[in-house]
């Protein structure tokens, strides 16, 4: 594993009672984003978003996807099937909120 990915700092930025979403950065800088969701059957599905512009590196992927599963998924097991990750690499480009028409 990258020393990058060694060094991810993850904190919690959403949870509801069915899914969760985390930040992970390295060295202070935001590098991997993962959206969990939590299914009916017990299942986990997750997409996994490496940042443009992040130390981490391809081959360091499956470990990151293992540590996941061990540090903040107890009960599910990555390799009988119980967490399927999607992964992509992509770019932060803005948070889009809705706003509401004031009367008048």
């Amino acid at each position: 594993m990258s020393e990058a990915a060694k060094k991810i700092s993850w904190s919690r930025t959403l949870r509801t009672q069915s899914s969760e979403r985390m930040l992970g950065q390295v060295d202070e800088r935001d590098a991997i984003a993962v959206d969990l969701h939590h299914m009916a059957n017990g299942q986990v599905v997750g997409t996994v978003i490496v940042l443009d512009g992040s130390p981490i590196d391809d081959a360091s992927l499956p470990e990151i996807l293992r540590r996941l599963d061990e540090d903040f998924l107890p009960g599910v097991e990555i390799e009988n099937g119980g967490v399927i990750f999607s992964v992509v690499r992509g770019r932060f480009l803005a948070n889009f909120e809705s706003t509401s028409k004031s009367e008048g």
